[in-house]
């Protein structure tokens, strides 16, 4: 049985959600003290700024498909409070607790990016695959959480290619961008000028960077913070009193400053505009900034778009709206991909018995040949063919019924127990 604990943006406050998440440098230490000290015979643990949820096989301890009674999820919580400090129980309603099919197809849901904050948003998948080979490396990963990998790694990828759940950026930085690419189409060694050092311009500014442009970042009285991020950009760095020359050369300026009035002023932008060697480049605004750096009459000069932070919250808002019909589609796909995975799920309970009839079978097939032969003699090379064929074709016809039926019992839900009163039956 697949069992899951977790607490996600859902649930718990940011506060508590960090202080759960499991560092890289001790996730293969908690992977392996999960296991043992919940008795779990595989464990995997996701943990992401939005979510840290841990999933497990319970201990088969019979050995016939049964499982213990004890509260496999119970000692996952316990773990989880344990491994961070807190007291057991202190976690309170924040923490969910799946098992079977629930936590199935909350897993699908979790890679497909279903459960996510941002519908549709793509960090997800590759969290949810560095989880994994967390585990993996840490051997904790069997064949029943590597096969609910597989399989819902390849739902979340046919969701993403096969309905619009991932497209239309919805963050404000990647909408800055898309408007970017439509205005410019390729963004290769396009000059972006960051102004301002704050959060989401750096991260649209990366993401610029990341499709080829270059990067120049202003700095004013913390030009040191400047040269830094300008260094990790792989960009350069220049002090703010060079502005109007630095937006002669900018094909996309990116402000978010802070500061209490305006930093782009009209004049600024005509000078620009008029510089030698600008000719007609359009110029891109994205002002980021409340209050506002870039004055708006900008947006009437030839050739300058400018966007300020309610254009740009009023994009992602609209392609949000887009993306969640689009979810509804992704959801119809996930539902079918859980029903087919729970089938073969619940299948696998009849797997072993079905090995061991048709070895018995076989068995008993070969014993009895054998005592033909003995009675009847050498026989010719197409005796023993047509004789050979004969027989496997009268086990096949016998055993067709009975493994036919142990599967559907099987994916019924009614497995486990025919499985182990059938082995008694037949003294396998």
């Amino acid at each position: 049985m697949i069992v899951l604990v977790g607490v996600s943006h859902r649930t718990a406050s940011l506060e508590m959600r960090e202080a759960l998440a499991f560092s890289k440098e001790r996730m293969a230490e908690a992977l392996k003290r999960l296991r043992e000290e919940a008795g779990l015979d595989e464990a995997m643990i996701l943990s992401t700024c939005n979510r840290v949820e841990l999933y497990g096989r319970a201990r088969d301890v019979s050995g016939d498909g049964a499982f213990p009674a004890s509260d496999a999820a119970g000692m996952i919580e316990s773990f989880l409070a344990r491994f961070h400090g807190r007291a057991p129980g202190e976690l309170g309603d924040a923490v969910y607790r799946l098992s079977g099919a629930d936590a199935i197809r909350h897993a699908f849901r979790v890679a497909a990016s279903l459960e996510s904050m941002v519908v549709g948003e793509p960090q997800i998948l590759g969290q949810v695959k560095e989880a994994y080979h967390a585990a993996e490396a840490a051997g904790t990963l069997g064949a029943t959480l590597n096969a609910l990998r597989n399989r819902s790694l390849a739902a979340a990828k046919r969701a993403r290619t096969e309905t619009g759940i991932g497209h239309n950026a919805v963050s404000i930085a990647h909408v800055a961008v898309e408007l970017a690419r439509k205005i410019f189409g390729d963004l290769r060694d396009k000059n972006v000028l960051l102004v301002g050092a704050g959060k989401m311009s750096e991260l649209a500014a990366r993401t610029l960077v990341r499709g080829g442009a270059r990067a120049t970042v202003l700095g004013g009285r913390t030009f040191e913070k400047a040269s830094e991020l300008a260094a990790a950009l792989g960009g350069r760095a220049a002090p703010l009193e060079s502005l109007r020359g630095e937006l002669a050369a900018a094909d996309i300026v990116i402000s978010g400053t802070g500061a209490p009035g305006l930093v782009i002023r009209h004049e600024d932008v005509v000078a620009a505009r008029r510089a030698k060697g600008r000719q007609q480049r359009p110029l891109f605004f994205i002002d980021i900034a409340v209050p506002r750096d870039v004055e708006a009459s900008v947006a009437k000069l030839g050739g300058v778009f400018l966007y300020d932070l309610d254009d740009l919250r009023g994009v992602a808002e609209a392609n949000l709206r887009e993306r969640m019909k689009e979810a509804a589609a992704a959801e119809m796909l996930i539902d079918r991909e859980v029903r087919q995975f729970l089938d073969w799920f619940k299948a696998r309970d009849a797997v072993p018995l079905v090995v061991a009839l048709r070895q018995r079978a076989e068995d008993i097939r070969r014993l009895e040949l054998e005592k033909a032969r003995k009675r009847m003699g050498p026989l010719t090379p197409e005796q023993e063919e047509a004789l050979d064929a004969a027989t496997t074709a009268i086990v096949n016809k016998l055993l067709h019924s009975p493994i036919v039926h142990l599967k559907e019992s099987a994916q019924n839900g009614h497995g486990p127990e025919q499985v182990s009163l059938i082995r008694k039956l037949l003294g396998l």
